[in-house]
Order: structure tokens, then C-alpha cells, then sequence
């Protein structure tokens, strides 16, 4: 923290992440567009921060639809894949009538633990709403325990990315 004669100034948020292993190792997002509506807001016109996790489970579904993932022949094939660990900066609030994109990448997987990056960010990328991670985990639906190993299908398309 550096600080001027009597006017101290807090590190910017680069400066704040020291882990360097939770930088995903792929530029490759997938971007989502979303729009807020008023039923996503608060009565001073300001996003609910649970919506922001709606958008990023709805980024997250998408990308994996859109490498030939349906999710609900993941579910039908016995497989869930809920959230185990999260974790989210928020960074400014987005508000009614505004438009974003939630941006999600894979960033890696350990044995049935895949972690996602996630950025919501502006259309013109200048304003930072919100970043975070999300790690999901494999679970057999009919056992309810974890999967020794995600399902080949998926692991075949999780490679893709």
C-alpha cells in the first residue's frame, strides 16, 4: 500500500492477486450477452448481486452447448456437475437498462474439478463489473458421490476448449 503526505491510496485490484494459479492458462473466452431488466434490480434501479451468478451459470451452460455439450444429456446420462467453490469480486454494480457480456474460460481441469474463470465487463470492455471463479465437480446422480472420472464424452469436449 503506498500512501502521499496525508491522503492514502489503496492498490488497484491488479495488485491484489498474488495467486498466480487461479490465471487461467487460455485466452480463449466465450462471451455472453445479457441485458438488465428491472426485475434483476433492487427498487434503486441496481442488479441483485445473485443475478450475477444466474448469468454466469447461464455463460457457463451455453459454452458448453456450444462445443456439442447438451446439459441435460450430461444429467440424463447420470452426471451433475454442481458448484463446490466460488468465488466472486465485485467490482462496480451494473444497472437497470444496462448491457454487458459475461465472459467464462475453462481454465482447468483436476481430475473431476473443472475451474472457470468468469469477467463481466462492458460491450466496449472499458467497465469491470464483476470477476471471479467458480470450480464444479462430478458427481454421479444415482450414487450422490463424487465420479472417480468425469464421464469420456465430456471429457472429450472439456478438451476442446
Amino acid at each position: 500500500m503506498t500512501t502521499t503526505e496525508n491522503n492514502p491510496q489503496l492498490p488497484p485490484t491488479t495488485d491484489i492477486e498474488v495467486d498466480h494459479s487461479l490465471r487461467a492458462t487460455t485466452e480463449k473466452w466465450y462471451e455472453y450477452p445479457i441485458k438488465v431488466y428491472p426485475h434483476h434490480t433492487d427498487y434503486g434501479g441496481v442488479v441483485w448481486h445473485g443475478n450475477y451468478l444466474r448469468w454466469m451459470e447461464e455463460a457457463r451452460i451455453e459454452y458448453i452447448r456450444s462445443i456439442g455439450i447438451e446439459y441435460a444429456d450430461l444429467v440424463e446420462a447420470g452426471c451433475d456437475l454442481p458448484v463446490i467453490e466460488l468465488n466472486l469480486r465485485y467490482h462496480q454494480s451494473l444497472t437497470m437498462g444496462e448491457k454487458a457480456i459475461v465472459k467464462t474460460r475453462m481454465n482447468e481441469i483436476e481430475g473431476v474439478r473443472i475451474h472457470w474463470d468468469y469477467e463481466i465487463v462492458s460491450f466496449s470492455s472499458q467497465t469491470l463489473y464483476l470477476s471471479g471463479r467458480v470450480t464444479l465437480v462430478g458427481i454421479d446422480r444415482e450414487k450422490g458421490k463424487i465420479m472417480r472420472k468425469l464421464p469420456p464424452v465430456l471429457q472429450k469436449a472439456l478438451v476442446k476448449l
